[in-house]
């Protein structure tokens, strides 16, 4: 074999198996996001770590990159969203839950991933009519789910304060003893004409 040709062929060997070596396998990837999973969420962690938070995100949005139909791709994929909402970036978090929703609609993680559009919208990018949009398409999508009584509450207390809802609570609450005791005094009458 020429020369040249043996020095190509190697050359363009060891560029091929440098490429594909530095990739770990499907089980160094597993094996390093528990590892920092539990490092970010042991009982002695005091506080949130950004810092590991973005790494673990890195590693989950990796593997999914690497491993799309794998059965932890969902769950990584959801974890990866929570991460970034918990970091305060409502709008990557927004991205993530659109791809949960999108890539794996039939997951159990799409309708939560929905509801958490919601709350992201509401409560961190304070977009009302955005918020009020994905709640109901949740409730309307999803109607039997734990969080529909959550996302009507929040439609509900949509764009108020907290003291306004504490005030419309507290009227609320006077109301329902108002009529206790209106329905207690009628039926003292009822018993009395007997």
């Amino acid at each position: 074999m020429n020369p040249m040709k043996t020095l190509t062929f190697l050359l363009v060997a060891v560029i091929f198996l440098g490429v594909t070596g530095c990739k770990p396998s499907r089980e160094e990837s597993v094996a390093g996001i528990k590892s920092l999973e539990k490092r970010l969420f042991s009982p002695e962690a005091v506080s949130f770590d950004k810092v590991k938070a973005d790494s673990l995100m890195t590693l989950y949005l990796d593997f999914i990159n690497r491993h799309p139909g794998d059965s932890l791709a969902p769950g990584y994929l959801f974890k990866a969203a929570s991460l970034a909402m918990n970091s305060g970036d409502g709008n990557k978090a927004i991205g993530l839950f659109d791809q949960c929703i999108k890539d794996y609609p039939d997951e159990k993680n799409a309708a939560l991933s929905m509801f958490f559009k919601g709350f992201i919208y509401e409560n961190m990018l304070r977009n009302l009519e955005k918020a009020k949009e994905t709640y109901l398409l949740f409730i309307e999508r999803y109607p039997e789910n734990d969080f529909v009584k959550d996302a009507k509450m929040s439609l509900q207390n949509l764009g108020k304060t907290p003291d306004q809802i504490v005030k419309e609570f507290e009227e609320q609450k006077k109301a329902d003893s108002i009529r206790v005791a209106d329905s207690l005094a009628g039926l003292k009458k009822i018993k009395g004409k007997k």
